[in-house]
This record gives C-alpha cells, sequence and structure tokens, in this order.
C-alpha cells in the first residue's frame, strides 16, 4: 500500500511539472533510466577530475577543506614490535577527533602508512579500538599489529558516533545535520581526508606509499577516500562492495545504517562509477557470497564495469575482486590474501 502511495505522489508530481502526455512520459523515463541503470561504456570511463569535484560536491556543507589542523600528543606506548600513539584531532572544528597511530617499533625513516577504517557492527563503543585490539568479526592480530609486522604505519579515527565520540545516537547526529545542510557520511568522509593530509605533514611517513582499507562500513570508506584522493596508492576495500541499484532490487536498505546514505547520489553516480574514480591504482575487492550487504548480482555488475576501465586506463591487473563462500566476516584467506596485496602493490 505504501509503495502504491509513493508511485501516485511522484506520478502527480510530474503531472503538474510537465504540459504534456510525452513530456511527462519522457521526464518519468529520464527519471528511471537516470536512478536505475549502471550507465553506458563512456560515462565509466570519465573524467576523473570533474567527477571528483562532483562527488565531494554531494556531500553536504562540509567545514573548509583548508583550515588549519591541530594534533595533540595524549599519550605514546610502546611494545614488543610497535609504538602506539594516542592523538586527538582538532579537524572540523565541530567535534575533536581521538585517534591510533601505530608504527613498527625501532623504524628509522621513512615508512609506507595504511590508513584504517574502522566498522561499525552496531557497536558504537568500540571505533578506533577495533585497530590496535581487533574485534571477533576479524581475524588475529589486530590490523595495527599485523601491519606493523609487515613494515607499515597505520592512523585510524573513531568516527562520528563511535568510540569516545560515542554520545549521541545515530539517527539522532544523521537527522540534526540534515537539518544543518551536513551529510552525516559526508562528515566522516571529511575527516579521514583531513586525517590524510595530517599524514603527509610526518616526517616520518612515505608519503609515496599511503594504502587504505576497512572492513564493513570501513570498506565503504576506503574506496571513497581513494575515489575521491589520488594520494591514496592503494585500496583494499573488505566486505562493502554494495552496488546501490542491486541492493534496492534486493530489498536491502535496511541492512545499511543511516549514515551511508548521501542525498541525491543515485543521480549523479553508480558504485561502479565512483569506484572507477580509483583506477589505475591498484584496488582490491574481498566479499563473501553469503553476505545478503552485497548481493552478488552487484559484485558481479561492479566486477564487469571495473574490469572495462582498468583495461581503458592500461592497467587491467591492478584491480582484482575476490569472493569467499562466507557471510559478512573476515576469514584467514582473506587476511592472507589482503597483506599479500599490500606487499605486491604498497
Amino acid at each position: 500500500m505504501k509503495h502504491k502511495v509513493v508511485q501516485s505522489i511522484i506520478f502527480s508530481v510530474i503531472v503538474v511539472a510537465c504540459n504534456s502526455c510525452a513530456i511527462r512520459q519522457k521526464a518519468f523515463k529520464n527519471i528511471q533510466t537516470s536512478m536505475i541503470t549502471a550507465g553506458s561504456k563512456e560515462e565509466l570511463i570519465q573524467d576523473k577530475k570533474s567527477r571528483r569535484k562532483e562527488l565531494y560536491g554531494l556531500l553536504g556543507r562540509l567545514p573548509d577543506r583548508n583550515r588549519p589542523i591541530f594534533v595533540k600528543l595524549i599519550s605514546r606506548e610502546e611494545t614488543d614490535e610497535m609504538t602506539i600513539e594516542k592523538l586527538l584531532f582538532d579537524i572540523n572544528g565541530e567535534e575533536l577527533v581521538p585517534a591510533y597511530f601505530t608504527k613498527p617499533k625501532n623504524t628509522i625513516g621513512k615508512v609506507p602508512v595504511i590508513l584504517f577504517n574502522h566498522s561499525h557492527f552496531g557497536q558504537y563503543e568500540v571505533g578506533k579500538d577495533e585497530f590496535v585490539k581487533g574485534r571477533n568479526e576479524m581475524q588475529k592480530p589486530p590490523y595495527a599489529l599485523a601491519l606493523a609486522r609487515a613494515g607499515y604505519a597505520g592512523l585510524c579515527l573513531d568516527m562520528w558516533g563511535f568510540g569516545e565520540r560515542h554520545g549521541k545516537a545515530e539517527a539522532d547526529i544523521f537527522k540534526e545535520m540534515l537539518w544543518k545542510g551536513q551529510v552525516m557520511f559526508g562528515m566522516m568522509v571529511y575527516d579521514n581526508l583531513r586525517a590524510l593530509d595530517y599524514l603527509t605533514t610526518r616526517d616520518d611517513v612515505n608519503t609515496k606509499r599511503i594504502g587504505t582499507i576497512g572492513m564493513s562500513m570501513g570498506s565503504t570508506m576506503s574506496w571513497w577516500l581513494a575515489a575521491l584522493d589520488d594520494r591514496i596508492k592503494v585500496c583494499i576495500d573488505l566486505c562493502c562492495l554494495t552496488d546501490y541499484q542491486e541492493l534496492i532490487a534486493e530489498k536491502g536498505l535496511a541492512l545499511h545504517g543511516i549514515y551511508y546514505y548521501v542525498p541525491d547520489l543515485l543521480n549523479h553516480f553508480t558504485t561502479s562509477q565512483i569506484n572507477g574514480l580509483i583506477s589505475p591504482r591498484p584496488h582490491f575487492g574481498l566479499a563473501g557470497k553469503l553476505d545478503p550487504l552485497t548481493p552478488l548480482k552487484g559484485l558481479e555488475k561492479i566486477d564487469r564495469n571495473l574490469k572495462e576501465i582498468y583495461k581503458h586506463d592500461g592497467a587491467s591487473d591492478a584491480w582484482q575482486l575476490k569472493l569467499y563462500n562466507v557471510g559478512h566476516l573476515e576469514t584467514a584467506e582473506m587476511r592472507k590474501d589482503i597483506m599479500d596485496f599490500f606487499k605486491q602493490w604498497l
């Protein structure tokens, strides 16, 4: 019944706006096409600079991209294998952002670094602790230690509503931001882009070897960040490369948190088009065949489209998608494949 009511309202609006039956039909067809089709080959192979600007423009009213960043070192801890710095950022001018920066112990000179994006799982108190302490849905050791053992530094922020920023409910944050013309995911992206700015100022970081990775919510953040900023040289997304149209077709919208939804996005981009902005840089997607958050038909569509884009950009071997017979979790095989990919490309 609700579906019929919505259809009736949409049709009525179009009728008022159009002066003839032919125009009405054309307008309705254009709306359907812009929101549902995956885009032609020409649309997928696009002018990346202007499209990045367009994508960033969908993220709502964001703070000044060039505002000064202030960082306070809260603590420094040394374990047998790594150094852990707890930092407090003034990044966005609205709320202080706690973070962990880690690196292999006793390193000399500049090291490659991974911007790690934590997951959601409805466990708002975890946040950046996932990076240094791990979580049940992911393999051991935690990524901070795994990366340190492989020679990488790492940085992970508490995203809005998580970890030490946990307090307001996610829905309340989303609604208040919406009233202000902000987008919750946009504010999350902004914080992480500014974290990338910070990394480029550290004298112990090799700015030519920056990668990003995350699982679930962190996966989505990884491919958005890499799409928007080509300073990220390698992108790995784990269990959340979701085709938007197939998610709608599978009636899976409720499976993703409200933070995930960017107004007007489908009138500008498909998932493939966003990820196409990462090409020709190395990009590895890992997904579970049994994961309802990433419909299989959508993964197959994205894979076809990105193969075409990477081929066009002369980097066919730099895009990989691997499917595993699991749901929404990281397996030992996935962890090995991830570390191997970083070793190969970063």
